[in-house]
Parts: C-alpha cells; structure tokens; sequence
C-alpha cells in the first residue's frame, strides 16, 4: 500500500522536471534530512547545558528546512520569522536589503540561531546579522542549507552549513524563483542558469 502511494508522487515529479525548466536534482529529501539530523546534533553538543534556543526563520525560502532542522536539536526551542531580502523577480541579489517582517521576541542575553535558505552575496545576512547584534543576544549563530561561496561580495561566513553549490541559480526546498518551485521536494537549479 505504502508502495502505491509512493508511485503517483514520483511520476508527478518526472512529468514536472519534463514541462518545466529545472535541471538534475543537486540534493534529495533524505539528503537534506541526514544533513539537517547532523547539523541538530552538532548545534545542541554546541549549546550543551543550555535550556533554550529562539530560531529565526528567515521568510520564506528556509521554512522546510527550519523544519527539519528544528526538529533535530534537542532543546527547547522557540520560533520567530524574518523577511530581509534583496531579491526581487529576478535571479541576481539586487544589493538593496530591506526588512519587511521583524522578530518580536526579547534576544537580550539568549542563544539565537538564524536559519537561512541559501547565503549568495552574503549582504543580506550581513546587515540582518548586524541588526540582531544590536539587541545584545548571548549566542548568535546563522545555520544555512546551501551555500554558493562563488558569489560572495562581502567576508560573511555561516557558522553551520549543510551544502555548498555552484553558481547555479538553485530552486526547490523552499527555494523558489518568482514564487515558483518551492515545492519541490528536492534541491535543483533553473536550466537557463547552466
């Protein structure tokens, strides 16, 4: 029964990969989930003896991955969102960040990890990074599920990372292009960008 159930759902994603222009799937499901089960484990030996963690999930490309992350880290944990971004409709970072959703909570003197989809120029995460250590938190350290080091404009650097890529412009796992491909239960790239 499971079997059958699992049958439909691939063929969707073999006719999807055929009608759209997304290239070779990059990384898995269960790849991403193994690297999110070590990262969880690695980031709760880090804060070991310590009882609470906020996540910041940055809006709305690390959503699936702040998931499966959080669910690997063995402590409590709570949630706030962010939206900072310098992308527009378009496939290269604009340079202009703006912030459009702010944390609520309190992050004086508490352990913060920012959970990001995807570090590419680095300027966003900079200068979201440079706001939250303003508010004086006592641990602050950004986890991102891909990282595209190629594209780099600034010296910002992800204390946790699952997986590097080319200069590939990447969709799937929450990442989207144009609001599109967020879905896809895998990572890929636009064909267009090979």
């Amino acid at each position: 029964m499971a079997e059958e159930a699992k049958t439909p759902a691939k063929n969707n994603q073999k006719e999807f990969m055929e009608k759209e222009p997304v290239g070779k799937i990059l990384f898995t499901e269960k790849q991403i989930r193994e690297r999110a089960r070590e990262l969880g484990r690695q980031i709760t030996e880090d804060l070991k003896g310590e009882d609470e963690l906020i996540v910041i999930c940055t809006l709305k490309g690390a959503v699936m991955w702040m998931t499966d992350l959080v669910k690997e880290i063995g402590m409590d944990t709570k949630l706030e969102f962010v939206i900072a971004g310098s992308y527009g409709s378009g496939t290269t970072s604009s340079g202009v960040v703006t912030i459009k959703l702010d944390v609520e909570s309190n992050l004086y003197k508490k352990n913060v990890l920012v959970i990001e989809d995807i570090v590419d120029t680095g300027n966003t995460l900079s200068f979201l990074m440079g706001k939250l250590k303003e508010r004086n938190p006592k641990w602050l350290k950004v986890c991102t599920m891909l990282d595209k080091p190629s594209r780099r404009t600034t010296g910002f650097k992800a204390d946790y990372v699952g997986f590097e890529v080319e200069d590939l412009f990447v969709v799937g796992y929450g990442l989207d292009y144009d609001q599109k491909y967020r879905g896809l239960p895998y990572v890929s790239y636009l064909q267009s960008e090979e």
